[in-house]
């Protein structure tokens, strides 16, 4: 056997060594999986993407990548939170400092301007839907984790925007809001921390058409407005609601859900098994009432939502278009449905503390477990009726 060359072996020993230097790629980590490093547990990883289909069906030709589960899920809450992990959604954010300041509210019309979706809602961290008077409804969306310079188009303030800005202790952006029956009401609540005109720009903005449908807000811009005004709140106290990767046991089957607040005012929110998502379908009334994917304007993507939760709540009418909601003062508890990972689970919301998120329990009166990321909260009335067959679920509008 012929020996190897002195200066051949020397440079193919530098080239190993040099090759067993290299770093390997550092992987890109799922909402559950951030949810895991913040509960500081290590686990294995893959790469994931976090693309919705917008499609009730996703597409069989390119479907979603599923997002892989990590092998530990711990939870995350209701009491504590590691540094950094958002409160209201139980992942770890981009930028901790926005955790530092109050929640943005702001108030988005559901009538569909020119018949087209609304702007802004991905970025939220929890959406409010709720019912407003003659068949219609609005929505009141949150971002505290992230935020977002085209939101809209903003409408008018509500009384329950009072109990929502305690609760989550935020400030809110609107354009407007009846001077007699409202914003005396807001101001037990949420006194100086609400928005009203349509020229604080770029805050709360008319982008120049002046109609009714034409004003959009900036959530840092409107959050800074209110610091400046004297309204700062550097560590909001957020605690209450608990998350985790791994679904709880029990539940049923729970793969759609239907939400109908009156004639033209439908929504279903349909499970993406690849995208362990709820996709967000509405009527377009440009379709004779076809449902179509629900799209953010900003993005062009289908909005989808970890969790989908609706809540029986009091509703107090007094006119038509005039309604409180009592969120606020619900110690002994009243029912909710949480939809999840495909399952639905029958648990109970309260609220012990009028400066502290809702929350939620399970039947045994421990804190149900949510999963890692965005919600979207129905506020339905104590009375509204619930039709199930098979996964498919059914909810109705009604107040006695």
């Amino acid at each position: 056997m012929k020996k190897i060359p002195g200066i051949i072996l020397v440079l193919l020993t530098i080239a190993l060594l040099m090759s067993a230097c290299v770093a390997p790629a550092t992987p890109t980590l799922t909402d559950a999986e951030k949810t895991a490093i913040a509960g500081t547990v290590t686990a294995v990883f893959s790469k994931p993407t976090d693309e919705v289909q917008p499609s009730a069906t996703p597409s069989p030709t390119a479907p979603p990548t599923p997002e892989p589960t990590p092998t530990v899920a711990v939870p995350v809450g209701p009491d504590t939170y590691p540094e950094g992990v958002n409160p209201l959604t139980g992942l770890k954010v981009e930028n901790p400092e926005l955790l530092h300041r109050r929640p943005v509210i702001m108030k988005i019309s559901n009538h569909q301007i020119d018949y087209q979706p609304q702007w802004g809602l991905s970025k939220a961290d929890l959406i409010f839907e709720y019912y407003i008077g003659w068949g219609a409804n609005r929505f009141a969306a949150l971002y505290y984790g992230q935020d977002c310079d085209r939101i809209g188009p903003i409408r008018s303030i509500r009384r329950v925007d009072g109990h929502l800005g305690s609760l989550y202790q935020a400030v809110v952006g609107s354009t407007g809001g009846d001077g007699n029956d409202v914003l005396p009401y807001l101001n037990n609540y949420i006194p100086g921390r609400y928005f009203l005109d349509k020229y604080l720009c770029p805050g709360v903005c008319d982008d120049g058409r002046n109609v009714v449908y034409s004003v959009f807000g900036d959530s840092a811009a409107l959050s800074e407005y209110f610091n400046n005004q004297g309204y700062a709140l550097e560590n909001p106290d957020l605690s209450g609601m608990a998350f985790s990767a791994t679904p709880p046991e029990g539940g049923e089957s729970g793969t759609s859900a239907w939400i109908s607040f009156g004639a033209g005012e439908g929504s279903e929110f349909v499970y993406d098994e690849t995208s362990g998502k709820y996709l967000r379908f509405a009527m377009d009334e440009t379709t004779n009432n076809v449902y179509g994917p629900s799209i953010d304007q900003n993005t062009g993507e289908q909005l989808a939502f970890s969790n989908l939760i609706v809540i029986n709540a009091p509703y107090t009418e007094y006119k038509t278009t005039l309604h409180s909601i009592d969120l606020i003062g619900n110690t002994g508890g009243l029912p909710a449905t949480v939809f999840r990972d495909g399952k639905a689970y029958e648990i109970t919301w309260k609220t012990p503390n009028p400066a502290k998120p809702i929350q939620f329990f399970d039947g045994n009166g421990n804190p149900f477990l949510l999963k890692p990321g965005n919600s979207w909260i129905v506020l339905l009335g104590t009375s509204s009726p619930v039709n199930i067959e098979g996964g498919e679920w059914s909810f109705t509008f009604s107040i006695p």
